[in-house]
């Protein structure tokens, strides 16, 4: 078994000297770890270090209260047999460590073996870089950090006298990770990411409403310019002002207008998750044996792609060591594929595509979302809501969830309006969208050429598991989806 050395040279040297080096591991050693699991036959085995540190400062009344910042580091060691995985991790990288996580894992005899077909590795040309390998939280010292917080505050509460309450948060990540696997690769990551959120309560004749606005990337503090705060300041204080005049939202079958951007998390709920292979393989998602099928409108075409540079989703390699890419889920309304990780791919008999994720070295891998975007359309998106006699226009979501077996959805909207002959006219409170995923895509009769990316703060929960992820789309009308309102 031959080692290939993939990644970008830098990243790989960085990761060695956090993961490999320091605790008296090299090629060999991991060549041996693998060898002992392999010495049960398997089909596929792999080894995932990991260094993390991670910190998080908020502001309330005025005072950072709290800041908080902690590392952690382990490896986890997988091997695969047919559909059955045995897995062990330990919270201590050492050879000792390895070998006992190696040997818990041979638990699982051999069920068959099948071979893997891989998506383009990183190239040995210099590799990929979408994000720098920089230290995030290094990139401001701690006053500087409050300061950040301070200002954004200050920017908000100038904005309008009925502010009586501002909420800011900070949060930065440096994560380093390399993958050793069974079929000779190796290859490595180094991950930057950086987060502020601002929540604001705006208070008016006894009444409270909340406005919140945020983002980051796979940057370093440097992203938070005065025009970034004054973004996101703007943007929570307009919405806690508008919501402060909304009326209850009436609730029936409406034709309802999603805006641009951060709408797309309805996407990724209502449809992502149904085209992550281990339910398609499973036979759980109502997706399952679809693909050539019309599983939505003319005009939808769905993509993953991990490949954006500095997007919170993207990933220069997912947690297999796979390159990540841009896969096509549905073109113009048929399902095209679905979001694959090793295993998957293997007993489905389809491409890698990239996708496996796993929030730390503690936890399995599967397939998962990274960027999920509806592409853009012809039309403007003034068209859209002037086409539209009486609906709801949908700008902004608070939470959601689905069920993956019918594609069953539920979404509150934390910002939206009415329309009326065209206009939008007064903003409504307690909107919440109902539908069916597929359904839903089936009713896209209008496709806005403002498609947008989210701001960067969105996260996605499976399994127990937590990743960041982003969504994108432009202003699109959806025909009688259902809106449960309070009015």
């Amino acid at each position: 078994m031959s080692h290939s050395f993939i990644p970008n040279p830098a990243i790989l040297t960085i990761a060695r000297d956090t993961l490999l080096t320091p605790f008296g591991l090299d090629e060999s050693k991991l060549q041996k770890a693998l060898s002992e699991v392999f010495a049960h036959r398997v089909d596929y085995a792999d080894l995932y270090f990991q260094y993390t540190k991670n910190e998080s400062w908020s502001l309330e009344e005025g005072i950072v209260k709290t800041g908080s910042y902690a590392i952690d580091q382990g490896v986890g060691v997988r091997a695969i047999s047919g559909d059955k995985t045995a897995f062990a991790y330990s919270d201590e990288i050492s050879e000792a460590a390895l070998s006992k996580a190696a040997h818990a894992t041979r638990t699982i005899a051999r069920q068959g073996a099948g071979k893997v077909k891989v998506a383009g590795m990183l190239k040995q040309n210099g590799g990929r870089s979408l994000y720098h390998p920089h230290d995030p939280l290094a990139s401001l010292d701690a006053t500087a950090k409050v300061n950040l917080l301070e200002k954004v505050e200050q920017m908000a509460r100038r904005k309008d006298p009925r502010i009586v309450q501002v909420m800011a948060s900070l949060a930065g990540e440096y994560d380093v990770v390399l993958v050793a696997r069974g079929d000779g690769v190796m290859a490595a990551d180094v991950r930057p990411l950086v987060r502020l959120s601002i929540t604001v309560i705006a208070e008016q004749h006894g009444r409270r409403e909340m406005g919140t606005c945020g983002g980051g990337g796979r940057v370093d503090y440097a992203h938070f310019s005065d025009e970034q705060l004054e973004h996101y300041a703007t943007n929570a204080v307009r919405s806690a002002l508008t919501n402060l005049e909304s009326r209850p939202a009436p609730a029936g079958p409406k034709t309802v207008v999603l805006g641009p951007g951060w709408p797309g998390i309805l996407l990724h709920e209502a449809i992502g998750h149904g085209l992550e292979g281990d339910f398609n393989r499973k036979g759980s998602s109502v997706f399952s044996g679809r693909i050539g099928e019309r599983v939505a409108a003319k005009g939808v075409t769905v993509v993953d792609d991990g490949t954006i540079p500095d997007r919170r989703g993207s990933l220069n390699m997912d947690d297999e060591g796979n390159a990540t890419q841009c896969t096509t889920l549905i073109e113009d309304g048929i399902l095209k594929g679905y979001l694959m990780d090793i295993m998957n791919a293997r007993l489905m008999k389809m491409s890698v595509t990239g996708n496996a994720r796993r929030e730390s070295f503690a936890h399995l891998p599967m397939p998962r979302m990274t960027n999920t975007i509806m592409r853009g359309g012809d039309k403007d998106p003034q068209e859209i809501i002037e086409s539209v006699k009486h609906g709801l226009y949908a700008v902004n979501f608070g939470g959601g969830q689905v069920d993956i077996t019918n594609g069953k959805f539920v979404f509150s909207a934390s910002e939206a309006y009415m329309i009326e002959n065209g206009k939008v006219t007064y903003p409504v409170k307690g909107a919440t969208l109902i539908g069916n995923g597929p359904d839903v895509l089936h009713r896209v009769s209008m496709i806005g050429n403002d498609m947008r990316l989210d701001f960067g703060v969105g996260m996605c929960g499976k399994e127990g598991q937590s990743v960041p992820v982003g969504v994108g789309q432009p202003t699109i009308r959806i025909e009688d989806m259902i809106v449960g309102g309070t009015g």
